[in-house]
């Protein structure tokens, strides 16, 4: 395994920084870059991770960004930033001076999954199947659990199947058109 050391002389925050070259890594970096300021592009943030000593093509960096689960909302100077979910926590990390409804990034987030991976939805009682493509049900497992959906307690996922069991006893029929809606959704 490779580490790279970098001087960086123009950063304040760390005079020298060294890190192995791996995907855990360099997910944790474009972690903290978007929590420290805003980013309001790929190849913004790209640029950032080369300064750093990560090279990653536009396909990399952007299954990096679905993969921890940030999303671009607009921000309070009205253009759009990245924004990523805290760790173990429904709100949002954000840039100090960009902050808004940390809910929406999560929402956000899940009307995206739900649009692209949910095939269908059935229910029984307080249980709910969500089906998905192959290899998509942890994805749409992970939006939900993020997200403000305060009727659900939690999900199971499979590799095409996600069970979403539910608050209350027969709240199944509700959840499972809430989802089916969120699917409709279109965000820009």
């Amino acid at each position: 395994m490779s580490v790279a050391r970098k001087q960086t002389p123009n950063r304040s925050d760390r005079s020298e920084r060294a890190e192995p070259q791996t995907k855990a890594a360099r997910h944790g970096r474009i972690v903290e870059l978007l929590t420290r300021a805003p980013v309001r592009s790929q190849s913004e943030l790209a640029e950032l991770l080369i300064e750093d000593g990560f090279s990653v093509t536009q396909a990399t960096l952007s299954r990096d960004l679905d993969e921890i689960g940030a999303v671009r909302l607009r921000g309070a100077a009205g253009g759009f930033v990245y924004v990523v979910p805290r760790d173990g926590d429904d709100a949002v990390s954000r840039p100090a001076p960009d902050r808004f409804d940390a809910a929406s990034a999560a929402h956000a987030r899940l009307i995206r999954m739900a649009t692209e991976l949910l095939i269908s939805v059935r229910s029984s009682g307080n249980l709910v199947v969500a089906k998905t493509p192959p290899g998509g049900a942890h994805l749409l497992a992970g939006a939900i659990d993020h997200s403000d959906l305060s009727t659900i307690i939690g999900t199971v996922a499979g590799d095409d199947t996600v069970l979403c069991i539910c608050r209350d006893l027969d709240g199944g029929a509700d959840v499972a058109q809430q989802l089916l809606k969120l699917a409709d959704r279109r965000t820009t």
